[in-house]
């Protein structure tokens, strides 16, 4: 279930160690598990507060918000329990890295999931924004602006049409690789993100 300002008292705090449950933090969008920490009552309480995901820290013995000397923040999305109610998840939205090492996540030796590529894709492209148009073939069609990119987008739809009707399954990776390369630069080029479309997708699936 989902965690809220009013049910926080509903948890297992009975279960808990010292006053302590635990909760792992993961990226909303890309799904990558980005740290593990924990919180009691009062750091559920700051972290609605301020939207920003904070930990009581057993090392400094005081409540600590993630990025409050870095600035490297996780900006809260909304925070669920297990069906035991005493382990924490938090989707969040992490601003710069997030493990103290400078690594995206605690675990950045460590695989990660498939679709978590697009995120990553994702923001390879949006940096290319505002660079130098020779400098990347990105960067080359932001600079040819949105009739361009929409051309490009139509092109490969085209073309992805065209490998499924004749079968060949191979042409119909590639062009699907391509089609969603081009889709991803033309959201971003009218500052829409992947994310935008999925939550469209969520917002139908539900009705």
């Amino acid at each position: 279930m989902l965690v809220t300002p009013e049910n926080i008292n509903d948890l297992a705090w009975n279960k808990s160690q010292d006053g302590l449950l635990p909760i792992i933090v993961q990226h909303a969008f890309s799904g990558k598990v980005l740290m593990q920490g924990y919180a009691d009552k009062s750091a559920l309480e700051k972290t609605f507060k301020t939207e920003l995901v904070t930990f009581y820290s057993r090392s400094k013995q005081r409540l600590w918000t993630k990025g409050e000397e870095s600035g490297n923040h996780l900006k809260l999305k909304e925070i669920s329990v297990d069906c035991d109610k005493d382990s924490l998840i938090a989707l969040a939205y992490p601003v710069g890295p997030t493990c103290h090492t400078g690594t995206e996540t605690c675990w950045a030796d460590n695989a990660q999931p498939d679709l978590s590529f697009l995120s990553d894709l994702q923001d390879v492209i949006a940096s290319r924004k505002g660079a130098d148009a020779n400098s990347s073939y990105t960067a080359s069609l932001y600079a040819k602006g949105v009739k361009r990119i929409s051309q490009k987008v139509g092109e490969e739809g085209v073309e992805v049409a065209l490998a499924a009707t004749s079968g060949d399954k191979d042409e119909l990776i590639c062009e699907s690789a391509d089609l969603l390369y081009h889709l991803t630069v033309l959201l971003q080029s009218m500052d829409l993100e992947l994310n935008d479309v999925i939550n469209k997708l969520k917002e139908r699936h539900a009705k």
